[in-house]
């Protein structure tokens, strides 16, 4: 059987669209190769697949520019890329789009510690904003699990987050400013160095639009001084539940922590093999870190674990150096990347009310028995943004879209208790024929 011919009209307008980006970018900007582009045809959320017509690497806010005219002028669809790390689908190309990745924007622009800011171009990665500034005492606040790669442009798309957003926020409370491209080329400046400014609020609107309403190209982001010093405590327990409601407690308390992440058996387990960071093998493990002078951080570790102690936790132990609490971190850090090595999964990211966690948490686990589906729950329990890692076998017919059908009923539940779709990955694809259950 013959295979049909390539449609020529297709073919012809490739070639235009090319001829007219390699006019405005350099040589090696411009992937057409079939084959090149190739790696573009996903992002983390690999069960979905398409390589793009095009990919462009643009170094500057104008040659964004140049190339949203350009697709704007040829009626090419586009979507923003930052370092692919999305998990919900959000830089999936469709077959006839160029993929507009930011991952040569990388310099760091302006910073001035008096008035605490940083001006950075959007590909840059997030841990090297730190890095940009830590020598001179200061931080940037929002570590998403892959802030080793992934991209500030990325981050505003999705509003991510991470460990320590319970007291210091996420992106959105941590963005000043952006400069953003709008589809047809035109740049705006949106905020900027100073605490707000007036009129709507833009660029609230933006940071978490998934790259919907243009591309953000540089970003002025917050920066704070290091606290004096930080420690974590681990606790251990024999129930996911107990748990839960010991999290429920320590923020009824009134107590801030900058963190507290939930980790489960099989999590523990993986990571532990992974990481070897020294973790208890028990149901549930919780790690609660807080900061601030030794006298600050031994009166609040003081009441956190009074409050843990009427858990009755299998383990209880303070960190007593900086390697064991880089080592505690590191297997925190590990988890996503250690139950890869064992299972495909799907990572959702629903956010519930802390109160529901222990609700939350037994309703999953008799999900897991009713789809056949095993589950690893790692998040950010703090602020009641779950991460259940759903396992699957990606070779085995059925199993995705089993998996698929578990996530969406977990979505469902997250909603159901007060909650909401998404915390920090986005809507992307996984979620699109979800947003009903939340939005009429």
């Amino acid at each position: 059987m013959e295979m049909p011919a390539p449609d020529v009209t297709v073919i012809a307008r490739k070639a235009r669209v090319v001829e007219r980006l390699k006019g405005v970018l350099a040589a090696d900007a411009v992937i057409h190769d079939e084959a090149e582009t190739r790696a573009y045809e996903c992002d983390a959320l690999t069960a979905y697949k398409c390589p793009p017509m095009v990919a462009v690497l643009p170094a500057t806010t104008r040659e964004v520019s140049d190339v949203l005219r350009i697709c704007h002028e040829e009626g090419v669809p586009v979507v923003p890329r930052g370092s692919g790390t999305s998990l919900a689908g959000g830089a999936l190309p469709t077959a006839d789009c160029v993929i507009l990745g930011v991952a040569r924007m990388n310099d760091v622009l302006e910073t001035n510690y008096d008035d605490r800011y940083i001006r950075v171009q959007t590909g840059r990665t997030n841990l090297s904003v730190t890095g940009a500034v830590e020598e001179n005492g200061f931080f940037y606040a929002p570590d998403p699990s892959s802030q080793l790669a992934c991209a500030i442009a990325g981050n505003i798309a999705m509003n991510s987050g991470g460990a320590h957003c319970l007291k210091y926020g996420v992106t959105t409370n941590n963005l000043m400013g952006v400069t953003m491209v709008m589809m047809d080329g035109e740049v705006v400046e949106i905020g900027g160095a100073h605490m707000d400014s007036g009129g709507l609020d833009m660029l609230g609107l933006i940071c978490g639009s998934e790259g919907q309403l243009g591309v953000v190209t540089e970003a002025v982001l917050r920066i704070l001084p290091k606290p004096e010093g930080a420690r974590p405590v681990l606790m251990g327990f024999d129930d996911n539940e107990v748990a839960g409601a010991c999290v429920s407690d320590i923020i009824k308390a009134g107590v801030l922590p900058v963190a507290i992440e939930f980790m489960d058996r099989p999590c523990i387990e993986a990571t532990e093999a992974f990481a070897k960071a020294g973790y208890p093998m028990c149901e549930a493990l919780l790690i609660v870190e807080v900061e601030g002078s030794e006298e600050e951080i031994d009166h609040q570790l003081g009441l956190i674990m009074d409050i843990a102690r009427r858990h009755s936790p299998v383990e209880l132990r303070e960190s007593t150096s900086a390697e064991e609490s880089a080592k505690i971190w590191l297997g925190r850090k590990s988890a996503f990347g250690a139950m890869g090595q064992i299972n495909d999964y799907m990572c959702l990211d629903g956010t519930i009310p802390v109160s529901s966690l222990p609700f939350v948490l037994r309703r999953i686990g008799e999900m897991s028995e009713e789809f056949g589906l095993k589950v690893g729950n790692v998040f950010h329990a703090g602020d009641g943004n779950m991460h259940p890692l759903i396992l699957f076998d990606a070779n085995k017919p059925g199993d995705l879209e089993l998996c698929e059908a578990f996530g969406a009923e977990i979505l469902k539940l997250c909603v159901e208790a007060g909650g909401c779709l998404t915390g920090e990955h986005g809507v992307g694809i996984e979620k699109r024929d979800l947003m009903n259950v939340q939005y009429d």
